[in-house]
């Protein structure tokens, strides 16, 4: 458990120092490891941390990163956030034990969208910029705001570090989960 927890601790950190850096490395500032870890995080712990340990990674990062920006320090947005990520948590419930690769990186995908359109259709209900029609939804969802980088690039580059990352974790997870039958059968034949 000690290697998965000191994953949790890098992703928050690789957050909190590409927030740092800066909106201005725009593919890189979306390209972070949350996402896959609260998909792959029932694999990785026990039932009690597993939603405890993703959401906990995102609070400490972006408190951080609030700080640093001046911003409040809790907002209704992200609550949103967090509501997302304990989605995809359950997804990794549902897989715990799974060993088909495409099953993961089809909730992967699936993630990814939930997260894109809880958080955009969020901040199209809450935000006055946006016009509260099916328009102003779509502009949530594809352009996002002028003068900020369009919202479909935000997706794009979310689903291809969740993605990228789930394969990671999963490279990491496979051979383990694949080995735990070997053992069982081993311990029970030597008995």
């Amino acid at each position: 458990m000690l290697p998965a927890i000191l994953l949790f601790i890098l992703a928050t950190a690789y957050r909190v120092v590409l927030g740092f850096a800066g909106s201005g490395n725009s593919w890189a500032f979306d390209f972070a490891p949350l996402a896959a870890l609260a998909l792959c995080g029932p694999s990785l712990f026990p039932r009690r941390f597993a939603f405890a340990l993703p959401l906990a990674a995102l609070l400490a990062s972006d408190i951080a990163l609030n700080i640093h920006y001046g911003a409040a320090l809790f907002s209704g947005m992200m609550l949103t956030r967090y509501v997302a990520l304990a989605l995809i948590t359950v997804l990794g419930m549902w897989l715990k034990g799974s060993r088909r690769p495409a099953a993961w990186l089809a909730c992967s995908a699936a993630g990814s969208l939930g997260f894109y359109l809880l958080t955009n259709s969020a901040s199209w209900l809450s935000d006055p910029a946006y016009a509260k029609t099916l328009a102003g939804w779509v502009q949530a969802l594809t352009i996002g705001i002028p003068g900020y980088p369009p919202t479909w690039m935000f997706f794009r580059n979310a689903f291809v570090s969740d993605m990228l990352f789930t394969m990671l974790i999963l490279l990491c997870l496979l051979p383990r989960t694949a080995a735990r039958p070997a053992v069982a059968l081993e311990s029970t034949a030597r008995s």
